[in-house]
């Protein structure tokens, strides 16, 4: 018999397994479970999206593409940036497409980073920036953030953070558990901080185009002397709702996206051609999408901070992406036994806040990127639970 444990590396054996799927994986084993776990949007792929996918398949494009994507989805991706943030980026070298913003998150932090050094981590925040960075060799230092700082992160918090051996700090705005943005005048205040450091930025901004209440989303790289150590990561999947044709890209000076491109030739080759060729159109044509998209998640977001307000739940008010974090102290539980009980008394499945880092403690993150019938059943049931435990 082979001892499989003995085998496994030290690193991949000292990796949690990620807190969202644990509760989505129990609740696809109850019937009639409502699951908000998950940041999955509940619209199809815009159809004329689909259809570039089909037509290249019908046409027998199924061969690998360059390792930096096309060349057309490539300007197309040099264009939006062009056009939303007044930022050049050179297509044919400064920008790559990979799969997913996953991999490039990745991928850019193995390219720089040595046993050693540390990567900065605003927390709560997405679950794989802390694996990803261990996975690396590297050091992951928790930011925490705060409800009263409305879950931004502040100058004097990464000032305290930075050692010598701060090499990367990611900054993950619109947020995800949070649903926090940083407006410019917050992220000046970051910028004023590393100015004059070494320091690189791998600024997440997949949900880029999600902000609300007339918020326009600001990129990092935007900021006085910010592009030449930014790399900014977006894709398709939460934009144009394309979570499993796996289609992202990262922006960056030619140098930083040098060691880069090594890794993802090796590693990944090319990403998915027929998910590049839908890009393309969605890139094209996928604006009036985005707009009825983020129409309906605005709806969804004033519903469940109503909804969850009215249950005696403290609430932050999201500003972007699709997700809502509201505080459960005052149940008396903590984040794990909350969400466990109510799925298994109610059939609602939640994410504990701690799955997204310390700071998320005692909140709890619920997707609205799923139908008003779903939303409203889970509110329903959610204030049944309450009640039942004495809470309403």
């Amino acid at each position: 018999m082979i001892d499989y444990s003995s085998l496994i590396s030290k690193k991949a054996s000292e990796i949690k397994p990620s807190g969202i799927r644990k509760f989505f994986d129990v609740a696809n084993t109850i019937e009639g479970a409502i699951s908000l776990g998950v940041g999955e949007p509940d619209f199809r792929t815009p159809w004329q999206v689909r259809r570039a996918g089909i037509t290249s398949l019908e046409r027998g494009k199924t061969f690998y593409t360059s390792n930096w994507g096309l060349p057309e989805l490539r300007r197309l991706i040099a264009g939006y940036a062009q056009e939303k943030y007044d930022l050049t980026y050179d297509p044919k070298n400064e920008i790559i497409v990979t799969v997913g913003g996953s991999e490039a998150i990745d991928n850019a932090i193995r390219a720089y980073v040595d046993p050693g050094d540390e990567v900065l981590i605003p927390e709560p925040s997405f679950v794989c920036y802390t694996p990803l960075a261990q996975m690396a060799g590297a050091t992951a230092v928790p930011l925490p953030t705060y409800e009263k700082d409305s879950f931004k992160l502040t100058a004097e918090t990464l000032k305290a953070a930075i050692t010598p051996r701060t090499k990367i700090l990611i900054m993950p705005y619109p947020n995800n558990p949070t649903g926090a943005i940083m407006t410019r005048e917050d992220l000046e205040a970051i910028a004023a901080v590393i100015r004059d450091t070494n320091i690189l930025v791998i600024s997440d901004e997949i949900y880029c185009e999600l902000t609300f209440g007339g918020l326009k989303h600001v990129c990092f790289a935007e900021l006085p002397g910010m592009r030449e150590r930014t790399l900014v990561i977006n894709g398709f999947s939460k934009s144009y709702a394309m979570t499993g044709w796996r289609l992202g890209w990262v922006m960056g000076p030619r140098e930083m996206l040098k060691p880069i491109i090594k890794i993802h030739q090796f590693g990944i080759m090319s990403a998915p051609t027929v998910s590049q060729f839908a890009g393309i159109e969605a890139m094209k044509s996928g604006e009036p999408d985005i707009a009825y998209m983020r129409e309906q998640y605005d709806l969804r977001r004033r519903f469940m901070l109503s909804g969850l307000r009215s249950m005696g739940l403290s609430c932050f008010e999201p500003q972007g992406a699709f997700y809502i974090f509201p505080s459960i102290k005052s149940t008396g539980m903590d984040d794990e036994e909350f969400c466990e009980k109510l799925l298994y008394a109610k059939k609602v499945a939640i994410v504990p806040g701690s799955a997204f880092g310390e700071s998320g403690r005692g909140h709890v993150r619920i997707s609205y990127s799923y139908s008003m019938k779903h939303l409203e059943m889970a509110l329903e049931r959610m204030e049944e639970f309450l009640k039942e435990i004495g809470c309403l």
